[in-house]
């Protein structure tokens, strides 16, 4: 079984995580809201796996994107002290690292359809988690009906979790039998808005999008304390703004993020 999990930070989630733990025994089919931040991803399959039954085999997480499953994955041996391919792996197309030693992996669900053609009882599975369902695909329509299946059909004791930040519930906690949905609560900050001081520009060119943003970056440096997260729409607008911005003081770090 897997070994008790260390002390981490604690997220929104923590408190349902009891409650959710006692519902999935109880029904073996749950539907999960809960907002961005509260740590759904990273918490819940390592509750699960700390726990009786699921804790005896493997508990499969299906990710929408490759990316966001490496980065679970990593998150997840991170906050346990190890190595990603050790408990916590990871399988993509083109690329994975899991180990003898895996209880929880994340994986698309075109490896996980492969998965179910070729061992539809899952042997060895205790639990399969569908992340962000709402971001729904036929592929993940199709992951989540084929699981059901073969939850009603060949491994009852499997436990099907669905979790989703926005999705409307109650009409798939239907679908799946009457599934109970819990939710939980977010991370929630005080925001304050600012405007800019000139309209956006008609044609939203690369170097439209950037002129727009460059000055508003400046402006946020010079009146506000922390760090800055620009959202921008592609590669090409992050990559040219970081040109546009290497004048700015050597103290201050530039990182790319991508996803």
């Amino acid at each position: 079984m897997f070994a008790p999990i260390a002390p981490m930070t604690a997220l929104p989630i923590e408190p349902l995580l009891p409650a959710l733990l006692a519902s999935l025994r109880q029904h073996g089919c749950l539907v999960l809201q809960a907002p961005p931040g509260a740590g759904k991803t990273t918490r819940v399959p390592l509750a699960l796996a700390a726990a009786e039954p699921w804790g005896q085999g493997k508990i499969l997480v299906l990710e929408p994107r490759r990316l966001a499953a490496k980065l679970a994955a990593r998150q997840m041996a991170r906050s346990l002290g190890e190595a990603v391919g050790e408990t916590v792996g990871y399988r993509v197309r083109l690329d994975s690292c899991v180990g003898p030693r895996t209880r929880i992996e994340l994986l698309t669900d075109g490896l996980f359809l492969r998965l179910l053609q070729e061992d539809p009882a899952l042997t060895g599975v205790t639990a399969v988690l569908f992340d962000e369902v709402h971001e729904r695909g036929v592929g993940s329509d199709l992951a989540l009906a084929l699981t059901w299946q073969a939850k009603q059909l060949l491994v009852p004791d499997l436990a099907l979790l669905a979790m989703s930040a926005t999705l409307d519930a109650e009409p798939l906690a239907q679908l799946l039998g009457g599934a109970p949905v819990l939710s939980s609560s977010g991370q929630a900050y005080p925001v304050q808005t600012f405007y800019a001081d000139r309209p956006a520009p008609e044609q939203p060119t690369v170097a439209a999008i950037v002129d727009q943003v460059r000055p508003a970056i400046r402006r946020a440096l010079a009146e506000q304390r922390g760090s800055v997260l620009v959202f921008l729409p592609g590669q090409a607008e992050i990559r040219r703004l970081l040109e546009q911005l290497q004048d700015l003081p050597e103290e201050l770090e530039l990182t790319p993020l991508y996803g």
